[in-house]
C-alpha cells in the first residue's frame, strides 16, 4: 500500500505506533536508521532529521558533516516483530545537505535517477532478487559458529532440512510488511537457504532486498541462529549469491531479454568491483555454480547471463555473478545504465554458449573473457572505467577504493 505523509500520520495515530524507523543505506548497503517519536512525524516531513555524517562509512564529511534524512511516505512498513502496543514503523528516506540538494553517497537516490532516465526514453525495468545465505548454530555465549544448521542438501525436507519452519517464519513476516516472497527452498550447502521475490519495479525490488536481510536476521536472532550473507562462509561449499532476474518494456511493448544481454556483457567485467565487493567474492567466482566467463546461453547455468525457459510476465534474464555483499541500489543502477547503453550503441548479440562451463576443459576456456580473479584485479578495472565515472559520484567509487578513473 502507498501513502501519503498524511496518511502515514494517521496510520501512526490510529495504529498506536509509538517509534518510527527512518532508514537509509550507507554506500555499501548496509542498513541503518535514526528511530525518531511517532509525534516528532510532522517535523520530519517538513525539514527532515539530522544526523552526523561523519560517523558513515564511506560518507567522509569530516567537514560541514550535517545531513539530513526526509522520509518517503509511501515506503511506510510496520515491524510486526516488535510490541503491537507501542508499535514500531519504518520508512525509507532521502539523504539530502542542509540546503536541500541531493547528497552524492544516497545510492537510493542514483538509483531513482537511472529509472526516471530510463523512463525518459520509454523504457520500465522491473526485477526480481535470489537471495542465499546460511543459517548457523550459536555457541554458549550466543556467538556465530561456523556449525551448520542442518546437513541437508538441495530441496530436502524435513526432517533433514530443519530450516523449513525458519524460511516459513521469514516468509510470512515479509508479507506482513507487503513483500511477496515467491518460493523458497533448502539449497545445496549445509544450512544453506534460498528464497526468492516476485517481481517489482527497481527501487521497490532494491528496497526489498534490503529488508529482507533484516528481517532473516531477525527472524533467525529469535530461533537462536545466525544468518550468514557472506558470498562463502564455507571453504569447501557452495556460496551464496544474489542472483539478479530482470526484464524491461518500452513504451509497453517487451523488450526481448537477449537485447539487455549485449550491454550487460560489455561492462560486466567493470562493474564487477561494485557487484562483488570484498575478498569473500572472489572465492565464490569461479567455483562450484558461480560463473567465471563473460558468456550467455538460454537456461544454462554455466553462464554468466542466462535467459531461462519462461513465457509471457515471466521472460527475463538472470545474472548469476552478484553476491548479497553487493549495494542492490547500486547493482541495478548498474545493470539499468548497462543496458541502456547497449540499446542505444546498437551492440550485436554474441553467440550463445551452448556448453557446460563447469565441465570443458582448458582449451575450450581460453576463447572466453573471464571475470576479475581477484579484488585487485577487479578494483584495477573498475578504475579504468569511463563507463563507472559518468554513472557513479566520485565519492562511492573512493568508498570502494577507486581513485584512479581514467580520463
Amino acid at each position: 500500500m502507498k501513502y501519503t505523509s498524511d496518511e502515514v500520520m494517521q496510520y501512526v495515530l490510529e495504529e498506536d505506533v509509538k517509534f518510527v524507523r527512518m532508514a537509509f543505506c550507507d554506500i555499501y548497503g548496509k542498513q541503518r536508521n535514526v528511530a525518531i517519536m511517532a509525534g516528532e512525524l510532522p517535523r520530519a516531513f517538513d525539514h527532515g532529521v539530522a544526523f552526523d555524517a561523519s560517523a558513515v562509512s564511506g560518507f567522509d564529511m569530516d567537514e560541514r558533516s550535517d545531513l539530513f534524512l526526509r522520509p518517503n511516505a509511501d515506503t511506510l512498513k510496520e515491524l510486526p516483530w516488535r510490541p503491537q502496543s507501542g508499535r514500531v514503523a519504518h520508512m525509507f528516506c532521502d539523504i539530502v545537505h542542509p540546503d536541500g540538494k541531493p547528497f552524492d553517497g544516497d545510492t537510493r537516490a542514483l538509483l531513482r535517477r537511472a529509472v526516471a532516465d530510463a523512463a525518459a526514453q520509454g523504457f520500465a525495468f522491473r526485477f526480481g532478487t535470489e537471495m542465499e545465505f546460511y543459517l548457523f548454530k550459536l555457541d554458549e555465549q550466543g556467538k556465530p559458529t561456523e556449525e551448520p544448521f542442518d546437513e541437508a542438501g538441495y530441496m530436502d525436507v524435513a526432517p533433514e532440512d530443519r530450516g523449513e519452519n525458519v524460511r516459513r517464519e521469514i516468509c510470512l513476516t515479509l508479507e506482513r510488511m507487503g513483500i511477496l516472497p515467491e518460493s523458497s527452498h533448502h539449497e545445496s550447502g549445509p544450512g544453506q537457504n534460498e528464497i526468492d521475490f516476485r517481481y517489482a519495479d527497481p527501487l521497490t525490488a532494491a528496497d526489498n532486498a534490503v529488508m529482507f536481510r533484516s528481517v532473516v536476521r531477525t527472524v533467525a536472532a529469535r530461533n537462536g541462529l545466525w544468518a550468514d550473507f557472506s558470498p562463502r562462509p564455507l571453504a569447501y561449499f557452495d556460496g551464496n549469491g544474489m542472483h539478479i532476474n530482470l526484464s524491461a518494456t518500452r513504451d509497453g511493448a517487451e523488450v526481448p531479454p537477449q537485447q539487455l544481454v549485449p550491454g550487460l556483457m560489455r561492462r560486466i567485467r567493470e562493474m564487477t568491483r561494485l557487484m562483488n565487493p570484498v575478498e569473500n567474492s572472489y572465492a565464490r567466482l569461479g567455483r562450484d555454480k558461480a560463473p567465471t566467463y563473460v558468456t550467455w546461453s538460454e537456461e544454462n547455468r554455466s553462464q554468466l547471463v542466462r535467459v531461462p525457459a519462461a513465457a509471457g510476465e515471466f521472460r527475463r534474464l538472470e545474472l548469476r555473478s552478484p553476491d548479497n555483499a553487493a549495494n542492490p541500489y547500486l547493482a541495478f543502477t548498474l545493470i539499468i545504465r548497462a543496458c541502456l547503453e547497449g540499446i542505444a550503441d546498437g551492440l550485436e548479440l554474441p553467440a550463445p554458449t551452448n556448453l557446460n562451463l563447469f565441465r570443458a576443459d582448458a582449451a575450450t576456456l581460453a576463447r572466453f573473457e573471464r571475470l576479475p580473479k581477484t579484488l585487485e584485479e577487479a578494483t584495477a578495472l573498475a578504475a579504468g572505467s569511463d563507463f563507472l565515472r559518468a554513472n557513479i559520484p566520485a565519492q562511492v567509487l573512493a568508498g570502494y577504493g577507486i581513485h584512479s578513473i581514467a580520463n
